[in-house]
C-alpha cells in the first residue's frame, strides 16, 4: 500500500509558503488506517515496548492505537498546563522561540521501554524532547516510529546514540533525528514518506550517531 496516496499536500497552509501535509485522509480510509497501525504496532512488539508515547494532538490517533494492538501503556505528551498531577517537562526549538512537552511524573516506570511515536518526521524538535522525557523519567527508548517523514530536510541528529532499522515493509528512509509537526515542505512538495522507524542502541559512553539508510518499497 502506498501510504503516500492517503496523504495530501495543502499549499499556503498554515501561512504563505508552507506546504502542510494533511494526514486526515489516512484517517478516513479504513485499510489505510488499519495497514499504519499494523505497521507501528508490529514495531512496537518486536521491540517489546511498555509504553507508546505521543505529543499533541495528532501523534494521540495513533499512537493510542498502537499501544492497544502491541498490548502497552500509552503515555500522554502534552502542552504545559493540559496535565493535573505532577509533571516532568522539557523544552524544545521551534523555528522561531520555544515550546514544551509535558508528561505526569509517575507516567513511565523506572526501566520501563518505550516506543516514541508522532505522526510527521521533520527537524528534531518534538521526538527530540519526547526521548528526553523518557529518559527523564527512568525509562528507556526503544525506538522512534512515525508516518511522513520529509525526506528533503535531511533530519540528523550527530550526538544522537540512535540507530536505524528497517520497520519491516513500509517505505521510508532511515535517519537519525526527531520529528516537528507543521513544518512545511518548500522546495520539494511531495518529498514525504511512509512509515519511518529508528531502533536505539544504547552502549555506554559517547552517543554512536550511527545513521545506516535503507528504504524498503511497500508492495
Amino acid at each position: 500500500m502506498r501510504l503516500e496516496d492517503h496523504i495530501h499536500d495543502i499549499p499556503d497552509f498554515p501561512k504563505p509558503g508552507i506546504v502542510f501535509k494533511d494526514i486526515t485522509p489516512l484517517f478516513l480510509d479504513a485499510e489505510a488506517l488499519r495497514y499504519t497501525v499494523d505497521r507501528l504496532a508490529a514495531l512496537a512488539r518486536e521491540w517489546e515496548v511498555d509504553y507508546v508515547v505521543s505529543a499533541e494532538a495528532r501523534g494521540f490517533v495513533l499512537g493510542a492505537a498502537v499501544a492497544v494492538e502491541a498490548d502497552a501503556g500509552f503515555v500522554l505528551a502534552r502542552k504545559p498546563g493540559k496535565l493535573p498531577r505532577a509533571v516532568s517537562s522539557m523544552e524544545y526549538a521551534l523555528e522561531y522561540g520555544t515550546d514544551a512537552l509535558e508528561v505526569h511524573s509517575d507516567a513511565i516506570r523506572d526501566g520501563a521501554r518505550v516506543l516514541v511515536h508522532d505522526d510527521l518526521l521533520a527537524t528534531g524538535g518534538t521526538a527530540g524532547a519526547l526521548c528526553k522525557l523518557v529518559e527523564q523519567a527512568g525509562g528507556l527508548v526503544a525506538g522512534c516510529a512515525f508516518v511522513i517523514e520529509l525526506a528533503f530536510l535531511h533530519t540528523t541528529c550527530a550526538r544522537s546514540s540512535w540507530s536505524t532499522t528497517s520497520d519491516g515493509g513500509a517505505p521510508g528512509t532511515r535517519r537519525a533525528g526527531g520529528a516537528r509537526r507543521g513544518v512545511g515542505d518548500r522546495e520539494r512538495p511531495h518529498a514525504a514518506r511512509g512509515v519511518v522507524a529508528r531502533r536505539v542502541a544504547r552502549g555506554g559512553g559517547e552517543p554512536r550517531g550511527v545513521d545506516h539508510r535503507a528504504r524498503v518499497e511497500d508492495r
